[in-house]
Order: structure tokens, then sequence, then C-alpha cells
């Protein structure tokens, strides 16, 4: 992709964190060059622009790193701050937006990814403390359009990619239980089009198919998983 001169994004095809990434970019209309990674390998541009943990994504500005996905979406809103503004300008509202988008950082990956390695009654407290992440979620959004109110914001950016990794999610944990997946949600942004909309990312079958080779949950002889 050409983009903006002095704008690249490092990333990796399955990373719903890197995703997170495009879609604030892609609200804000920026366009940007995308540098592949083929992990686990690293490259010496991710080495070096994220020298610490040595994680993708890492969006690079005019040759300067901003790394951890939540960080990079906070970063483009401020430099690019007149179109499809992505944090409210209200303080008290700032404050409610970066604790949910944290909520979902540390609560819908951290326990939806302890499926992948539980087994018996660890996995269906897993699979418990999991629906109860969902409900509280949806009892914050209540009736309004987006967690942000009538705009798509940080928080929505945030649980975007997550929608098809619940699919990955089921398939790890051996259930039926995609009935608990945010459909309240998921149904008011489906309209949306582009890189924001709920669309199967990253595809299912592949990352079910990762997680079979990498020892880290089972899948089929074809690494199918059930597609919604």
């Amino acid at each position: 992709m050409g983009g903006q001169k002095g704008l690249k994004l490092v990333d990796f095809w399955a990373s719903p964190f890197g995703q997170r990434v495009r879609i604030a970019l892609a609200e804000k209309g920026v366009e940007y060059d995308y540098h592949k990674e083929n992990l686990p390998a690293k490259s010496e541009l991710l080495l070096k622009s994220n020298p610490v943990h040595k994680k993708i994504p890492v969006l690079i500005h005019d040759g300067r790193p901003v790394c951890e996905s939540l960080f990079i979406i906070q970063y483009i809103d401020e430099v690019w701050p007149d179109e499809n503004p992505i944090i409210p300008s209200d303080p008290y509202s700032r404050a409610q937006t970066r604790f949910w988008a944290d909520y979902v950082e540390k609560k819908v990956y951290l326990t939806g990814g302890k499926l992948w390695k539980l087994k018996g009654e660890e996995l269906e407290e897993g699979k418990k403390e999991f629906v109860e992440i969902v409900k509280t979620l949806e009892e914050e959004l209540g009736n309004k359009k987006y967690f942000g109110g009538e705009s798509f914001g940080l928080v929505d950016i945030a649980l975007v990619p997550f929608t098809s990794w619940f699919y990955v999610y089921e398939f790890s944990a051996g259930s039926k239980w995609r009935r608990r997946r945010p459909n309240w949600w998921h149904g008011r942004i489906a309209a949306r089009k582009g890189e924001a909309s709920p669309k199967p990312f990253p595809i299912p079958r592949r990352c079910s198919s990762t997680l079979s080779h990498s020892g880290r949950g089972s899948a089929s002889s074809d690494g199918s998983v059930d597609q919604p």
C-alpha cells in the first residue's frame, strides 16, 4: 500500500492489535505503507522499532516508532484530530473511554486466550468468566449505538478485531456457546463499511490451524472451525 510519506505500519495478518491500528487509520482517512511481518520470525525493522517488547504492531511516523495498539490509536487521534475523532474531548468521557478500552484489553483478550490452554473444571470456569465479561460489556453498552454514544470510538475499535476471535475461542474451548458472543453490538456496526466493519478477520480457519500447529489448541485435519 502506498501511503503518506513517513508513515509505516509494522504488522502481522492475524493480529487483532494490528487490526485496531488499521481501523484507526482508516477512520482518519490516512494512507500508510504496510510492512508485513512473517512471525514467529522478526525482522530487523521490528527489532529496531520495538527493542523493548519486540512485538507488533508498531507505527513508524517520520522515523519515530510508536508501540502498543491502544497508545498508537491515541497517537493517531492526536496527530489527525479533525477527521472522525476517536476519543472524546470531555475529560470525564475520555477517562471512561480509556477505562473500558483497558477492560477489553485485559479481560476479553487475556481471558479468551486462556481458553486455549485450560482443561476440565478450569476450562468450565474460564468459559463462565468469559460469559460474564460479555455481560458486563453488554450492560455498559446499554441502549447506546456505540460504546461512546453516537460516535464510533476507541472502545469499539479495541473490541472489533475480537469479533472473529470469539469463534476461535469457542473452537479452542470445544463448546457451542456462540450465543454468548456480543450480537447486540456486532449487529449495530454490521452496516459499517471498510476496515471497521465486523468482517470475519482474521479468518477463523487460518487462525484455528495456526493454533493447532503451535500446540495452543486442537483443530480438525483441515484446520477448520465453524463459521458464523
